[in-house]
Parts: structure tokens; sequence; C-alpha cells
């Protein structure tokens, strides 16, 4: 049985980020649900840069599934709502009890996971510009940090996105799986693609 994903969207999402994961989880065989957590539970998502998504169900029908990873794409405002949400801090919190990978990009741990306390300890990174909202113990300056203690996987923004997603397939399905989504990918030298 293939592993699964919950991939929350909400208005002011960073597109990058959103789309780049769920291809690449896609392309790496992972189920994905794709969950709006906008106020309204409106399914059609206008992302940071006026790009439309269109989710597969509000977060209220899909929250309580068995997913293996719950991914927070960043955009500050995107993260915003996702912050303002009872519900989503409530499944991502039990994600974390349960055992299961919480994974979020630029805005939303700084903005999401330090505020609600989620991850009481665990090294993070986020968006550099806003690196001011993570607690200095916690950060760390790399394009993706995976902390295995309390399976927190977080990563810095667009640029960062591959990288991000390719862990989450590394740890879900397998470093072969990663390695061969990787090939498919043309990644320029330098970047992590599992070759190592």
């Amino acid at each position: 049985m293939s592993a699964s994903a919950l991939i929350c969207l909400a208005p002011g999402t960073e597109e990058t980020e959103a789309v780049t994961t769920i291809d690449l989880l896609v392309r790496g065989g992972i189920r994905v649900t794709t969950a709006s957590v906008a106020s309204d539970g409106d399914r059609v998502i206008t992302c940071s840069r006026g790009v439309k998504l269109l989710a597969d169900a509000p977060l209220v029908e899909v929250a309580d599934g068995d997913y293996d990873v719950i991914v927070l794409p960043g955009g500050l405002k995107g993260a915003e709502c996702f912050r303002d949400s009872p519900l989503l801090v409530e499944t991502v919190r039990q994600f974390h009890l349960s055992g299961r990978l919480v994974a979020a990009i630029c805005a939303a741990a700084g903005t999401v996971l330090v505020p609600h306390d989620l991850f009481p300890i665990g090294n993070m990174t986020g968006f550099p510009g806003l690196k001011d909202r993570i607690p200095q113990e916690k950060w760390m300056d790399k394009r993706v940090v995976w902390d295995p203690r309390v399976k927190l996987l977080t990563s810095q923004g667009p640029g960062t996105a591959m990288d991000f997603a390719l862990k989450i397939i590394d740890l879900l399905a397998g470093r072969e799986k990663a390695r061969e989504v990787a090939a498919q990918l043309v990644l320029p030298p330098g970047i992590y693609n599992y070759h190592d």
C-alpha cells in the first residue's frame, strides 16, 4: 500500500511550494489529497501570485483521514490562514502526537508551528527573512532540516521546494524512489540529488 500525503492550501499559499511538492510526491507514487483551509471552505484557492488551485476537499472533510504526512506550504498570507484555523492547528497537533510526519516550508514553520508551540523541541528552518519568528536555539540555516526526534521536516522557500519534496519521498517511499524521481528532474549540479 502506497504512502499518502495531506497537503493543505489556503488563500495566499505560495504556489511554487505547493505545486512542486504535489507534483514530486505524485511522481514518487505517494497518494496526494489537497485540502482547502479557506475560512469559507471554498475549494478554489487563489495563491500568493494569483494562480488558482482547486483543492480536493475542504479540510473539515478530510482531516481525520489516514495520511502519513501533513504538508504546510508557505506564503505569508496562507501561513497566517493556517495559524488562525483551529482545525488546521489541531490536525497538525494530532499528526505530531500520533508520530506521523509534519512538513512545513517557508513561512509555515515560524507562523504556524512556533506560535502554537506544536514542537516544544525540534530543530527547524524557514524563510530566512522570517528567521526572527523561530527561536534561536531551534533555527538551522539549511535548505532542508529533518529532525527525526519529532518527525519534523522544514525547508526555506520556493527555491528549496524540490529538496523538500524529495526528502518527503525519501522518508515515505525510500531513498531509491527519491533517487529515481530526482533523476527525472535534471537537477543542476550541487542540488541534493540522492546520488551521494
